[in-house]
Order: C-alpha cells, then sequence, then structure tokens
C-alpha cells in the first residue's frame, strides 16, 4: 500500500497587515502540505476579514492567547513590525515550535545571532521569508547568469522603486532606525540578499540615506548601496518609495552583452487582488514586461520564468520533515542585515 500522506503543518500567522494577509496566509491555504490553524490580530476589522476568507482558522487577538495554544501548532509566522520579532520568535523557540521571520529579520544582528543560538539549542527550524529570491524577473535573471550569454559580469543595478508620496500607511512610515525601521532595512533586506544570492560575498559596502518623509524621527526612505563582492562584480542598489520616475528593475553589463529589464514582479499584486497561488495565471508575467538581452541595436526578448513565491512554503516543508535544508538559511538573512549596519553606519 502507498505510504499515508503526512499530516499538515499545523500552522499560526501572526499578524493580518500585508505581510500576514497578501503573503503568508494565502500561500500557506495554498498548499495542501499546511493547515492555517490560528490567525492572530487584535485589530477588529482585521479580524472579521480573516474570518471570511479562512473560516477553519482560529482567530485571537494576542501573541499570549496564541502561545497557549502551542501543543497544536507546529510553526509560527511573524507578519509583525520588525522590533516585535525578537521577543515572538524567541517565545515561539521556547515552546518548540518552528518559526518563519518576516524580513527584516530583527532590528540588530545581536538579536539575529541570538536567535539562531536559541533556534539550535531547541532544535526547531528558524528561517526568513527572503521570498524575493522567486520573483519571476529574479529567477529569469539567473537563467541568463547561468546560461553565460552576458559574458564576465561587470556590474549589476537593481532598483525598488515607485510612486508613494503619502507612504505606506503603516508603521514603515514611522519606526526608527532601532526599530528597525527604514526603506533600507525593509527593501535593502530584499535588494541585498538577491545580490548576494547572484555574486557571492560582500568584501565592502558604502551607502546614502534620506528620509522624506512626514516623520522626522522616521527611519529613511530613500537609499543607495554599492556593494563590491569578492568575485569583484560591483552592485548598485536603489530604494525609493517617492519616485516619480522609477528605473529599470535590474540592469546588468558583461562582457558581451546587457540585460534590462523594467516594471516589478506580479506577485504581490496578484495575491493582493486575491489571485490564488493555485491558480495557472499566477505568477505568469506578460510579454509586455519580459526584460531584454544583447547589445544597442541588437537586443532580444528573454520569455520570463514563472513567479514561485509557493516554492518557499514547499521547501520548507520538506525541510520540516527532514528532507532537505531550509528554504532560507537565517545565517545568509543575518549577513544581510550586518551589511546594512556597516551602510548605516556612516550614511
Amino acid at each position: 500500500m502507498p505510504n499515508p500522506a503526512p499530516a499538515p503543518i499545523r500552522t499560526a500567522v501572526v499578524g493580518f497587515g500585508v505581510s500576514g494577509m497578501v503573503f503568508h496566509a494565502p500561500l500557506i491555504a495554498a498548499d495542501p502540505g499546511y493547515s492555517l490553524d490560528v490567525i492572530v490580530t487584535a485589530d477588529p476589522q482585521r479580524a472579521a476579514e480573516a474570518a471570511r476568507l479562512y473560516p477553519g482558522a482560529r482567530i485571537v487577538p494576542t501573541p499570549e492567547a496564541l502561545f497557549a495554544l502551542a501543543p497544536d501548532l507546529d510553526l509560527v509566522v511573524l507578519g509583525t513590525p520588525p522590533l516585535t520579532h525578537f521577543d515572538l520568535a524567541a517565545t515561539a523557540i521556547a515552546h518548540g515550535l518552528d518559526v518563519v521571520v518576516d524580513k527584516p529579520f530583527v532590528a540588530t544582528s545581536a538579536h539575529g545571532e541570538e536567535l539562531i543560538s536559541r533556534a539550535s539549542d531547541a532544535g526547531v527550524r528558524l528561517t526568513v521569508f527572503q521570498n524575493r529570491r522567486w520573483d519571476a524577473d529574479f529567477l529569469t535573471l539567473r537563467k541568463v547568469l547561468r546560461e553565460g550569454g552576458l559574458g564576465e559580469v561587470r556590474s549589476f543595478e537593481s532598483r525598488f522603486e515607485w510612486w508613494r508620496p503619502g507612504g505606506f500607511g503603516n508603521w514603515r512610515d514611522s519606526a526608527s532606525l532601532a526599530e528597525g525601521g527604514g526603506i533600507l532595512h525593509d527593501l535593502g533586506a530584499h535588494l541585498i540578499d538577491q545580490a548576494v544570492q547572484l555574486f557571492g560575498p560582500v568584501e565592502d559596502c558604502y551607502g546614502e540615506t534620506a528620509n522624506h518623509g512626514q516623520y522626522p524621527a522616521g527611519a529613511d526612505t530613500e537609499a543607495f548601496v554599492s556593494l563590491l563582492h569578492t568575485s569583484g562584480v560591483r552592485t548598485r542598489l536603489w530604494m525609493n518609495g517617492m519616485a516619480a520616475q522609477a528605473g529599470p528593475r535590474f540592469h546588468v553589463l558583461g562582457s558581451k552583452a546587457g540585460y534590462t529589464k523594467w516594471g516589478l514582479d506580479s506577485q504581490e499584486a496578484a495575491l493582493a487582488a486575491g489571485l490564488s497561488p493555485s491558480d495557472p495565471a499566477y505568477g505568469v508575467d506578460p510579454v509586455s514586461s519580459w526584460g531584454v538581452l544583447g547589445t544597442d541595436g541588437d537586443r532580444e526578448p528573454v520569455p520570463a520564468h514563472t513567479g514561485a513565491y509557493p516554492r518557499f512554503y514547499a521547501e520548507l516543508a520538506a525541510a520540516i520533515r527532514g528532507h532537505r535544508p531550509l528554504p532560507v538559511d537565517p545565517a545568509e538573512s543575518l549577513e544581510t542585515l550586518k551589511v546594512i549596519e556597516r551602510i548605516h553606519a556612516f550614511a
């Protein structure tokens, strides 16, 4: 007889703002390897929406109510502001629960090192939701690099920019640097991680930050980062939520050709609009948004890889069952945080 399917991983999502509602809950609910058992939110409107979308989940108002249910859970997913990550993750670890922490990992690298140590001592799994490793354009660029059409890569430019002069409308607008706030902590955690995944460890770094938001005590609202990788590649990264005109998402120059891609990955917008990750249209970029490879006057569009955020949770389930490594080693997110701290030290 065939082996029975393993029991679903019993999961709680803490926070039901953008992180919990748009990303984690839909991805978990769409994966048969998981059950979405608990959602934590103190906001009555969000609680009502969570109950409507996930009638099988128990909606509780506080982390304390969640941890009272720890014996009936396997995994806790933290979609809360970064200042809360250390205490919540440490409590989950103390209850013997595996933990997913949304980026930015924690507010300081010292906290990151402590969490990694505690998880190791407790024998639980700790990982970080670096979902941009599964962006359609990033997966496409990895394929372009692997196939060698660029030749020797000399420079890599990556941007995450949009026009939102009123801010995010949430904690990101007012959080201080000490609280893990700022666009360098938020989007830099993705862009630096992507650069390191492509071109290896960082040998030297430089950065510039500025705050043009409505909260003078808040952290940076735009940032520029320059990284020199040990591979010799120079990376330049831009993050800006107040860019009246956005630059190219990727611009990569090599000894044989270049690759340029405009526009952001479509998965966040699709999830926010309610498209299921299991829908065949999910993660598929239109031909009009494909990047181009070649030289001026001789460029060809590169078919886009399908975006694959669901792979994070599929790989995590396999890791929890002992079949593969974690989808994201928290030590890698810790190194990214250390780069961010080095930049903030002199920006």
